[in-house]
């Protein structure tokens, strides 16, 4: 399911926002990796090329060796987690929208038509209750971390500003939840994601 006119802008941002948080993701994963590697394996090689008699190529890989255990990337899990939860957030809101989420209908498809109708609209609207319910306590959250001052324990930076996903993520999702309920309440289709052919956002007559 796309969004109108007015709203494209909204999509577009929430896909951008998360391929930007799982690009980001993977560069500091993939940069810490690396760094890992070679420290493990340039001690040895310092080792080695000094016992063999290369003096110099043992200087050169000790002065790489030093330089890179200068670089310190001890806060790399840490935004790595941080990353990961935002675009989490912001991938369940994503789901709603492009009917990702995995869901038991055996049930509800056995239902008269519009029983299945009302039921489909209520839990579409629990989604709402519980989604909005979820990011007035992410507000309340945010409003405390932000008047304690609290900072995280490696990068230091506030939690305010790494909590704020909760009420954003968690009012997006509602604001899905209810534009997902509108669709289905004129048009009686829902949002479905084939995976065999990676269509999105393709509707299907429930």
């Amino acid at each position: 399911m796309t969004s109108g006119p007015r709203l494209r802008w909204l999509d577009r941002l929430e896909e951008n926002l998360i391929a930007t948080l799982m690009g980001l993701a993977t560069l500091v994963i993939f940069v810490a990796v690396v760094h890992r590697y070679l420290l493990s394996h340039l001690g040895g090689l310092v080792v080695w090329t000094h016992d063999a008699g290369y003096d110099d190529l043992s200087d050169v890989l000790r002065a790489i060796y030093f330089w890179l255990l200068s670089i310190r990337l001890t806060w790399a899990q840490e935004l790595c987690i941080y990353l990961f939860v935002w675009m989490a957030k912001f991938g369940a809101a994503y789901g709603v929208r492009t009917g990702i989420h995995v869901g038991v209908d055996v049930l509800v498809n056995r239902l008269p038509p519009r029983a299945r109708h009302r039921m489909i609209l209520f839990g579409l609207y629990c989604g709402v209750i519980f989604t909005a319910f979820v990011g007035w306590l992410g507000t309340r959250l945010v409003v405390h971390l932000f008047v304690s001052g609290q900072v995280s324990a490696v990068l230091e930076a506030p939690m305010w500003l790494i909590y704020l996903c909760l009420p954003l993520g968690s009012f997006l999702m509602c604001f899905r939840f209810l534009q997902v309920a509108a669709h289905f309440s004129k048009t009686g289709t829902l949002p479905h994601y084939d995976p065999a052919s990676e269509v999105m956002s393709k509707e299907v007559r429930p």
